[in-house]
């Protein structure tokens, strides 16, 4: 059984013009065609089509997709590079992912930090008295509101943003 083009889109959640991109940007040297030059695709393509989809979601470059895929129809002989190939690309997900969740991590104190004040009706409250300095233990505090209400893994995500400039 073959599905068109939109069948496909439709099927994988993208527009037919990502499709026709992909497939100009060399990534659907598997995608066969009728006598009349329409895409023909069969349950493998979109198969490797949600590969393509994935890796793409991932950050992966259209180059290193290609790579893939040409990897891919060389067959057995590349088993071994595209694991490689793929171990690295999740290992800069991974990283992402974390330098997100710590983001988010300092985007909740921050947060923390403005619904306080809101509720004092002032800021003053996160300063040195009498300055507009927020005070250097404000965190500390922050950490203790973390425990209070029984959040250890945000307290551990913090604790990360907080040590940010020596991860690195």
């Amino acid at each position: 059984m073959s599905y068109s083009i939109g069948q496909v889109a439709s099927t994988l959640g993208v527009s037919i013009d990502t499709l026709r991109y992909y497939d100009k940007s060399g990534l659907l040297p598997f995608v066969k065609r009728s006598a009349n030059g329409r895409r023909q695709f069969t349950e493998n393509d979109v198969h490797l089509m949600r590969t393509i989809i994935c890796l793409k979601n991932a950050g992966v470059s259209v180059n290193d997709i290609g790579k893939f895929i040409h990897l891919r129809l060389m067959g057995d002989s590349t088993l071994n590079q595209r694991y490689h190939l793929l171990e690295d690309h999740e290992e800069d997900l991974q990283r992402q992912i974390n330098d997100l969740q710590e983001t988010l991590s300092y985007l909740k104190f921050k947060k923390w930090y403005y619904e306080t004040a809101v509720d004092a009706g002032t800021e003053s409250l996160h300063f040195v008295p009498d300055s507009n300095e927020v005070k250097p233990d404000l965190d500390q505090e922050y950490m203790a509101h973390l425990k209070e209400n029984d959040e250890p893994e945000e307290l551990q995500r913090f604790l990360n943003v907080r040590d940010y400039r020596n991860k690195r």
